[in-house]
């Protein structure tokens, strides 16, 4: 196994303030032709939330969590943090981890699933901080992504534990009947094909790909333990921001939840599985429309924390380092196999060159509503 000497926590970014949101949207944005009337209209959703995205702060709760777990394992690793959109960038982590001597990190990235935007969008970031440090004289560490964990014990077991607290929040009139509604970023379905096939090891476009698989069976394992096969669970999607005539993954939340309400759906759940924060794309995409949207068809409704303040998640991440980490004296050695639930099994550890690739068509103009930022966070 490489010899790791540091650890980084690389996630997607947010505002901060007012003044912040809008050129964390034009980062985020950069170079696909969006409208500035679309950006202004996204701009208030994050206003609405004082103009402060909740990730960051998040992400200093985790990465504290996280040395945390590290001090107990054993793990002296330093642990650092950069971000794809927004301050502290992940060029100015690398440049500082280049200064502080690291030759070869371990990245936890705070996306659970395979697709371009969630994993080969992250390799490329990498690797552009690298090359931006790197043009500077300085000697750049190697790094390497960890695995997608969508079937992580501890990624499963706090949805698990969420989606029963939601349940219990619901009238125990309808709560029985209440049908879980699981949600992840939609994305074009060109890019979910490119994800490749279902099976482990391959990279064939499939309807759907990986990215959709993957989301299918973290709905089904967080499911069954929350109360067994009987309960009834769908798969829809959130945030589209794309022009009307690319296809996107279908059927969004809260159509899915008036066809739920006109089938006589007694109440629903709604558990953002795609996610590993309760972000502003959970908060307002999830907590402000979707229940806007329940509550104009009479239909209960109750909302699922995400799993990243737990300590089950920070362990897991402890779990994940090891796995490609063997650290001399540790309290816990590095576990046998990787950890994974159902029969899909840990993902590799290096993705193939051509994983997840995709490129971007040339942008028309966007859908006019929905979507947050436009991308997968």
């Amino acid at each position: 196994m490489p010899a790791y000497d540091a650890f980084l926590l690389l996630s997607f970014g947010g505002p901060e303030g007012p003044d912040d949101v809008l050129p964390f949207l034009e980062n985020v944005t950069r170079g696909r032709g969006v409208p500035p009337e679309r950006l202004a209209e996204v701009a208030k959703h994050y206003h609405g939330f004082g103009g402060i995205s909740p990730i960051n702060q998040q992400c200093r709760d985790l990465l504290s969590a996280v040395r945390e777990d590290f001090t107990l394992s054993g793990i002296t690793l330093p642990a650092y943090w950069g971000n794809r959109n927004w301050y502290p960038y992940l060029a100015d982590t690398v440049r500082a981890m280049a200064d502080d001597g690291v030759r070869r990190a371990i990245a936890f990235v705070t996306s659970a699933y395979s697709s371009y935007s969630s994993c080969r969008q992250y390799l490329e970031d990498i690797e552009r901080a690298r090359a931006t440090v790197a043009a500077t004289g300085r000697e750049v560490p190697e790094i390497d992504k960890i695995r997608p964990y969508f079937n992580h014990p501890g990624f499963i077991e706090p949805f698990a534990r969420s989606t029963l607290a939601a349940l219990a929040t619901l009238p125990a009139d309808v709560r029985d009947g209440a049908h879980l509604v699981f949600t992840a970023h939609s994305v074009p379905v060109a890019m979910a094909a490119a994800s490749g096939s279902p099976s482990a090891g391959t990279t064939r476009p499939g309807a759907g790909g990986r990215y959709v698989a993957e989301l299918t069976e973290a709905a089904r394992l967080i499911t069954e333990r929350a109360g067994g096969g009987s309960r009834s669970w769908h798969l829809v999607y959130q945030s589209r921001s794309g022009p009307p005539s690319q296809p996107w993954l279908e059927p969004d939340v809260s159509d899915h939840m008036r066809t739920l309400a006109k089938a006589g759906v007694p109440a629903v759940v709604v558990v953002p599985a795609g996610f590993v924060t309760d972000h502003i794309e959970v908060l307002h995409d999830l907590d402000t429309e979707a229940a806007q949207t329940a509550a104009s068809v009479g239909l209960p409704f109750a909302r699922a924390a995400t799993p990243g303040d737990t300590p089950r998640f920070a362990s897991m991440i402890t779990e994940l380092v090891r796995e490609r980490l063997d650290v001399p004296g540790s309290a816990q050695p590095r576990p046998p196999a990787p950890a994974a639930l159902g029969g899909f099994g840990p993902a590799g550890d290096v993705c193939p060159a051509d994983c997840c690739r995709y490129r971007r068509p040339a942008a028309a103009g966007v859908r006019p509503g929905g979507g947050t930022t436009g991308t997968a966070s």
